[in-house]
């Protein structure tokens, strides 16, 4: 999607952090290695595969500036972080509308490069992005859209990289409202809670891509994004597709196994994305109600 003209996005929104040590040609590789493992198994060998490629220094941390439409829409940095704060004001609405008191805790955001320290403990590139519940937080390593493109073969539009960005907000909706507290997630497999949760995220991203257009920030008074197009959605369908576990069991050389999905097949995601997106609703999105995901 696109950001509107005369919107400008304030600064120290997103967190920005550089010296993790794995560097140079073999870091994309060794991400996808690491990807593939914490996806099917929840267990991070990012640290592992540091040491492997070498490196380590301190790591520094600073903040994303102050943004115009414009950077927003060609920086990937201004882009995450106008996203964040399109998705703040998009669920302190729907969260008000839905009963909630008071002000909605918004999740810290950490844009960080090769590897840092989580609430939920080292975290690498090799994870991907992923949301920690213990310290409330998104993290991303924004060299993980180019992993998604070459070798899961997502399309490279600005929403595709919204779109999971939206996904990750969702399950901190999820951890805010109780739910993802309150759903076994002991169990992997088609139609468990682990993946009805994920599931769930990409239908609050869904949500979110359908009301974007008309959330207003409350800064400046002028709407956030631009309507979606037919080929952003389909960036967006794309993103979703690549990140399904029997696509990344295909991408990987092994055999699709349903009984060890965590995240959902590739029709699944799409096909909860576009409920959301369509539908517009929490209670559109419960897909704990639902008999067939």
């Amino acid at each position: 999607m696109t950001f509107n003209e005369g919107g400008s996005f304030e600064g120290g929104r997103v967190r920005s952090r550089r010296g993790g040590a794995i560097a140079g040609g073999g870091a994309g590789l060794l991400a996808v290695v690491g990807f593939l493992v914490f996806q099917f198994t929840g267990v991070d060998i990012g640290p592992v595969l540091e040491g492997a490629a070498g490196g380590g220094q301190q790591e520094q941390e600073g903040t994303v500036g102050q943004c115009t439409a414009e950077q927003a829409n060609t920086d990937q940095r201004c882009r995450l972080s106008a996203t964040v704060q399109s998705l703040d004001a998009y669920w302190a609405s729907v969260l008000a509308e839905a009963g909630a008191e008071g002000e909605v805790p918004r999740p810290e955001v950490y844009e960080f490069q090769d590897s840092t320290q989580s609430g939920c403990g080292q975290a690498s590139a090799a994870t991907g992005p992923f949301y920690c519940p213990p310290d409330q937080s998104i993290y991303l390593d924004l060299a993980f859209y180019d992993t998604l493109q070459s070798r899961f073969g997502a399309s490279d539009g600005p929403l595709a990289e919204m779109y999971v960005t939206a996904h990750e907000y969702g399950h901190h909706i999820q951890n805010i409202t109780g739910v993802m507290s309150s759903t076994d997630r002991s169990q992997a497999g088609s139609g468990s809670g682990q993946v009805r949760l994920e599931l769930q995220a990409d239908c609050f991203a869904g949500m979110w891509v359908g009301a974007a257009a008309t959330t207003v920030d409350p800064d400046t008074g002028v709407t956030f994004l631009e309507p979606v197009t037919a080929e952003q959605l389909a960036d967006a369908l794309s993103a979703a597709e690549a990140v399904g576990d029997d696509r990344i069991q295909e991408a990987s050389g092994g055999q699709v196994d349903p009984h060890t999905w965590t995240h959902g097949s590739s029709e699944e995601r799409q096909r909860w994305f576009t409920r959301g997106y369509e539908e517009g609703t929490l209670a559109a999105c419960d897909t704990f109600a639902a008999e067939g995901l």
